[in-house]
């Protein structure tokens, strides 16, 4: 009887044994649940844009230049020193009177009647960039009105806004080109003067026929210069454009009149507006020796001066373009997007333990997020950057990025 004991009990171990055994066989093999990172779905403002590299350049840039050879007298002036219409920049002193044989006669001539051709076209110019403010301003009345009643959008009343602000920088610019027009006319109108009006030791003053900054001064000490040569580059800092170099394949989005952020300067962004896509393309070799086909696109900057006073010409910015944007938009992570066979993309979500395959509809995508047109909602959990062995019904755990 205790020898059947000890048999049973025995028995009893090794059955015991055997189903631990088994337990543990169908623990190691049982599938398990795929570890993911996830990510809820969001709302909030979604901007579809174009970045690149860009730099700062003064709208206008004046180079004046001596008229007549003379002994120039020192200059006083230094780069960032302000100037006005009018102010001297230099002093000279012509070295011989002007000779003239008849056929620089001619040639002084018909640049005096150049010059005056040139101040009636910028004389047009500027009463056609008034009639465009004064369209742009109607424009702008009747888009307010029509927003007002509800029949336009929001984004239609900004367009027309800094339609306006654009024609009134037009305007600006092409009072400025007049005003240079004048001034070449007075020179070319001075070197036809009699021999006696430029007698040598009489000081010649050279006058800024623009209000700005001295940008550069290639000469500041006295010396003996010949005619031509350029005393100093004046600049209206005030006036500033970004000049950015797209692919071609990107300019064809950037219109004008696209709004644009200048970022990376070493100050605040700046808000801009493209101006310009210059019609002609040019070829670049990228850092990796790829040859690139790019353009130059011109951006107006828009916020006061006092905003960016710091910024000066030349400095390196970031453009960047905004091609698309929306103000409530359904986001999610670029890295929950995937691609499936019909050519439409996807996203998996995760449900009840399980990923779910669900096709989406976008509305645009950048570097960080897709906006979402039908197929999420906010609030619901995503997979992100779904590994490959994650399908339709696969049990996974996620974890929070």
């Amino acid at each position: 009887m205790f020898g059947n004991f000890h048999i049973d009990k025995a028995k009893l171990a090794y059955a015991a044994f055997g189903a631990a055994a088994l337990a543990a066989l169908a623990w190691a093999f049982a599938p398990r649940p795929v570890q993911v990172e996830t990510a809820v779905v969001e709302r909030g403002r979604f901007e579809q844009s174009i970045e690149e590299d860009g730099r700062t350049r003064l709208k206008d840039r004046f180079t004046i230049s001596a008229p007549v050879a003379a002994r120039m007298a020192r200059i006083t002036l230094r780069e960032g020193d302000p100037v006005r219409v009018g102010d001297t920049i230099a002093v000279l002193t012509p070295v011989m009177s002007s000779m003239f044989d008849e056929r620089s006669l001619r040639e002084a001539t018909a640049r005096l009647k150049a010059a005056d051709a040139n101040v009636t076209g910028a004389a047009a110019r500027v009463e056609h960039a008034r009639v465009a403010q004064e369209e742009a301003r109607l424009e702008l009345l009747r888009t307010e009105k029509l927003a007002r009643e509800g029949f336009l959008s929001a984004s239609r009343l900004d367009s027309a806004r800094l339609a306006l602000a654009g024609a009134e920088r037009e305007l600006e610019a092409a009072n400025a080109a007049r005003q240079v027009t004048v001034h070449e006319r007075a020179q070319a109108a001075a070197v036809l003067q009699p021999a006696g009006a430029a007698a040598p030791g009489e000081p010649l003053a050279v006058r800024s026929p623009v209000s700005g900054v001295v940008l550069r001064i290639p000469l500041q000490s006295e010396g003996t210069i010949v005619a031509g040569t350029a005393l100093m580059d004046v600049g209206d800092t005030d006036r500033m454009e970004v000049v950015a170099q797209l692919l071609t394949t990107d300019a064809v989005l950037a219109r004008p009149g696209t709004r644009a952020m200048i970022e990376r300067w070493g100050g605040p962004p700046a808000r801009g507006v493209v101006r310009l896509v210059e019609p002609a393309a040019f070829t670049k070799v990228s850092a990796l020796g790829i040859e690139e086909q790019r353009v130059n696109v011109l951006i107006d900057v828009l916020d006061a001066p006092a905003a960016w006073r710091s910024m000066g010409d030349g400095f390196r910015v970031t453009a960047r373009v905004i091609t698309a944007s929306a103000d409530d938009a359904v986001l999610v992570p670029v890295g929950a997007l995937m691609p499936i066979a019909d050519g439409g993309v996807a996203v998996y979500v995760l449900e009840g333990g399980r990923a779910k395959l669900k096709p989406v509809e976008l509305g645009g995508r950048n570097g960080m997020v897709g906006w979402v047109r039908s197929g999420l909602a906010p609030g619901q959990v995503v997979i992100v950057y779904p590994p490959p062995n994650v399908a339709d019904g696969k049990r996974v755990e996620g974890r929070r990025v």
